[in-house]
């Protein structure tokens, strides 16, 4: 495993990178607060595979977009193509957990001749909202985001507080808390707080209908692996979620006991669904 820093225009963004040039070129997209440790777990599991997971913008220690500036998901296609740019990678495949999921399912829908493959774990195509919730949602957006103005980051003495945070917000084990809340702490007077930028709480300002997530995951043309934990999380429902798999024109899905983080959790048991896959053997 190394260390990688990518020059974006926004900044840089940092990376982890396992693997060789030559190998099958696998761009890697974390979870929302997450950051590209989430993926230490899986990493050696992916033989044959050039890994890079990044930071993405405003997460673990890659910079925070400018002041001004919003975290949309429009955007964050364009971070991810610039970082495969950046890479020299004409085509690439994808994989991403959770929020990253729903990344790569946008990046492969939008720009169908740059990936080659797309794993999605935990997240497919996005999240919907009924438009009776449209000014509502717009309302509590304004206004989160309005109210960080005035907002301090608590500081923690020490790592421990956050790592205990994270194992009871995601059900963690200790281990892979530790590798999240290192990567995404940085030092500072008094003790340590997290490096991510505050904006990404503030809630989504628009989010597609279920029928236009259902039309972007039509959209998908390359192969896609999906990976579910069972049970389901109760914003993406078991039948929402099959739905979306249904839309998808070369798919197949995996289903594995388990939480919300189980690459983390159970690296050989996802690695087994998705490496060969990956690397065009199926």
């Amino acid at each position: 495993m190394a260390e990688l820093q990518l020059r974006l225009p926004i900044g840089p963004l940092q990376a982890l990178h396992w693997g060789r040039p030559g190998d099958t070129p696998v761009l890697a997209l974390h979870g929302w607060l997450d950051n590209a440790a989430s993926f230490v777990p899986i990493a050696p599991h992916l033989a044959g595979i050039e890994l890079v997971a990044i930071d993405l913008p405003g997460h673990g220690r890659s910079a925070h977009l400018p002041v001004g500036t919003c975290y949309t998901y429009e955007i964050a296609v364009h971070h991810v193509l610039d970082a495969a740019d950046t890479l020299g990678w004409a085509r690439f495949s994808l994989l991403g957990h959770s929020m990253g999921a729903g990344l790569a399912s946008l990046v492969a829908a939008a720009c169908p001749e740059r990936i080659e493959r797309l794993v999605c774990i935990e997240a497919l195509g996005g999240l919907a909202d009924d438009e009776a919730n449209t000014a509502q949602r717009m309302r509590e957006s304004i206004a989160a985001s309005r109210s960080l103005r005035s907002k301090a980051l608590r500081v923690f003495p020490d790592p421990e507080p956050a790592i205990r945070a994270r194992v009871a917000a995601n059900q963690l084990t200790e281990a892979s808390a530790r590798l999240l809340v290192e990567r995404g702490i940085r030092r500072v007077p008094g003790g340590w707080e997290w490096s991510s930028d505050q904006r990404l709480t503030v809630p989504t300002f628009l989010r597609q209908t279920q029928a236009q997530i259902e039309a972007t995951v039509a959209g998908i043309t390359c192969p896609t692996a999906v990976v579910f934990a069972e049970p389901a999380q109760p914003y993406l429902p078991d039948a929402v979620r099959h739905r979306f798999v249904e839309c998808l024109g070369d798919g197949r899905l995996h289903v594995l006991d388990g939480g919300h983080h189980l690459h983390m959790e159970q690296p050989g048991e996802v690695a087994a669904c998705i490496a060969g896959f990956l690397r065009g053997e199926d």
